[in-house]
Formats: structure tokens, sequence, C-alpha cells
């Protein structure tokens, strides 16, 4: 067959095309790879642009409706809310190669902003610019999730309480940044349905309005895990949705533990008093006449609280007696009592916190 007889000729203006490789057998044929260059660039657009783009921005939280949902974009301004929706409509032709691309946004007003926006490429081994302006005009709503916190929606309560006493203010203010931080960890990972509704001060403890049962569930196994104590939860109806299925908001009672680390106390089980140094699961401490380990489940437990580090004095070692037995002076009546010594005192110390309560004089780790 001579090279007259196989060249391809363009079936629109019949000059010659030059060779070109063949789709492989299976493969989607082209019907423009038949044209010539002219011919094929005639017609050829190598971006689609719109003619205009309407953005709805949250004017509280800065989310951007797309569609029937409402999607965080984490725009600095309206300038970054415009480059990202161009971006998002923006086409390029499947054939162009080694696409760069750039824009100038020009702020035409409060609420629109020009969009000039510059390409290259290359196509068919042909670099090539096009370039396109596209208007976005920025309009101003409220999300669904900014309409709920305003109108002070929630599905769950946390009420962070205290067996036997009230929490104390930095359990108080604890309890409030573990919920914090688990509701800011959710919202992070895209779930707009994530948010505290109001934050409420309490005689007895504090109490933490969220918006959804299983962030607040998830919200009371935190505080629980970290300050220890125990959760329970009391639904309570309080309506229906469109397809009738009861809807429920969820009361999680957090019940903190009687005791809390600093707390002298007496386990009433003959071997002396107890400093607690964790109420996390269990009952952690150091016995402070020996200094050995002290660990028990809160049900087994007839304690009760004899003092507080904020209780303790420093005072006088006077002399070490033997391994069992060191002399202290007594702070409060300065004479030398002889107390138990236990494994954490330092032998070459000149002076040791205690604490004075009913079952006697006790020495404390630093």
């Amino acid at each position: 067959m001579s090279d007259s007889e196989s060249r391809e000729f363009c079936p629109r203006c019949g000059d010659p095309v030059p060779a070109r490789a063949k789709p492989l057998p299976g493969a989607p044929r082209d019907r423009d790879a038949r044209l010539c260059d002219a011919c094929y660039f005639d017609d050829y657009e190598m971006i689609d642009a719109p003619d205009r783009i309407e953005v709805l921005v949250c004017s509280g939280c800065g989310a951007v409706q797309r569609g029937n949902r409402w999607v965080d974009v984490g725009a600095r301004d309206y300038t970054d809310v415009a480059v990202d929706e161009v971006s998002e409509a923006l086409g390029v032709h499947v054939d162009a190669r080694n696409v760069t691309w750039a824009v100038d946004p020009e702020q035409v007003d409060e609420t629109t902003i020009r969009m000039h926006c510059q390409f290259t490429g290359v196509v068919r081994e042909t670099p090539l610019e096009a370039s396109a302006v596209v208007p976005v005009k920025i309009s101003r709503g409220t999300c669904d999730r900014c309409g709920r916190i305003a109108g002070g929606y929630y599905n769950a309560i946390v009420q962070v309480r205290a067996d036997g006493r009230t929490p104390t203010p930095e359990e108080r203010n604890r309890a409030v940044e573990i919920a914090e931080a688990y509701i800011a960890d959710r919202e992070s990972a895209g779930d707009r349905n994530a948010f505290i509704t109001e934050i409420e001060e309490v005689d007895d403890g504090v109490d933490v309005r969220i918006s959804t049962t299983q962030m607040g569930q998830g919200a009371a196994t935190r505080i629980v895990r970290e300050l220890g104590g125990s959760v329970e939860n009391y639904p309570t109806l309080v309506t229906e949705d469109g397809d009738g299925n009861e809807v429920y908001r969820v009361t999680y009672a957090v019940r903190l533990p009687e005791f809390t680390p600093g707390d002298v106390i007496d386990p009433d089980d003959g071997d002396g008093p107890v400093l607690v140094r964790s109420v996390s699961g269990n009952l952690k401490g150091v016995r402070l006449a020996s200094g050995a380990a002290y660990e028990e489940p809160f049900e087994g437990t007839d304690a009760r609280r004899l003092a507080t580090r904020d209780d303790a004095a420093e005072t006088t070692v006077v002399t070490v007696e033997d391994d069992h037995a060191v002399q202290v002076l007594d702070p409060e009546t300065y004479a030398a009592t002889t107390v138990p010594r236990p494994a954490f005192f330092d032998p070459d110390a000149e002076t040791t916190p205690v604490v004075k309560t009913r079952a006697g004089l006790h020495l404390l780790p630093d």
C-alpha cells in the first residue's frame, strides 16, 4: 500500500492529517482525533467557566451552601470563598496537559467579586492560553447549625454533680473543658451537628446542653474517664418527628466520687489513713503510715474524709529513731512526737509536711 493510500485526511477541510497512534482495542474513539490541528482548534475551548456564580455564606460560621447542605470551607474572608467556588465550578478540557492557572480577584462591591482567571496548558503539543472572567455574588444567610444554636436547640444535658458534696471549682472547669474539647474534635472531623448550646452553673454543679444524645453520652463518658465516678442516663420523650418517630431528650447524670485527689481518708480497715492520689476507675492512694500503695473499688469502701492536703503544715524533723519511726514537732503544741516512718520519707530532710487528724499525726509525701 502506498503512502498516499495510507495517509488520513481531515474530514472537514480535506487537508492531510499527521498519522496518530490508534486507540487500543476496546478503548473509546475520539471523533475529533481525525481533525487537523486548524479545524480542531477552531472549536476547541480549554476551559468551561460559568457566566456567574452565586454563593450563600452563613454569617455566623462562614459555611457555604452547596446544594441542600452546608459545607465548612475554612475560608478567611469572602475572597477565599470566591476562589474556592470558582475552583469548584471551572472545568478543564480532558485533552489539556500541564495545566496551570492563576486568579486575580477584583472587589467590585461588598458582595460582588469579579474573578479574572488565566490558564495555560498544552494540547496536541501546542502551548495554549485561555482566560475567563467569572463574577461571584456573595449572599449572607444562616445555616441550619447556627439557626439551631440561636434557637437554643439541644437533645442532651450533661449534669455534673458529686457524691455527698459539691464539685470543686477545678472539677467544674475541667468537666466543661473536657466536653468542649470533645465537641471541638467532632467539629474538626466535619460533624456539623456538633455544638454546645449552653453551659449553666448551678448550686450543686454544672449543666452542659449539647446538640445530640450521642455526643452528650460521649462527653459524659470522657468526664467520668478522667475525673472518676459514674454516669446514668434518663431519657424524656419531648416530641415526634415528621414520620411519627418518638424523639427523646436524654439527661446524662455524671456523679463524681465522694473523694478527690489530695483528700486524707480513713478506709476503716485498720491500716491507717490514706492520701488519695487518683479517683479514676478505682480509689487509689498511698498509706501514710507505711507508704504502701492503696487501691479499692468505690463500691467496696466505707472510708470517711479526715482532712485534705490543704490542711497540712510544714514541721521540723527532730530525729530519725529507726526504720519504722521518726520524731517530729507537733505543729500545734510544738511537742516532740514519734510517728510512723513511711517509705516515702527522706531521712536527710530537716522539715517535712504533716497532717493532724483524729487518727493522729502523719507525714505526707512532698
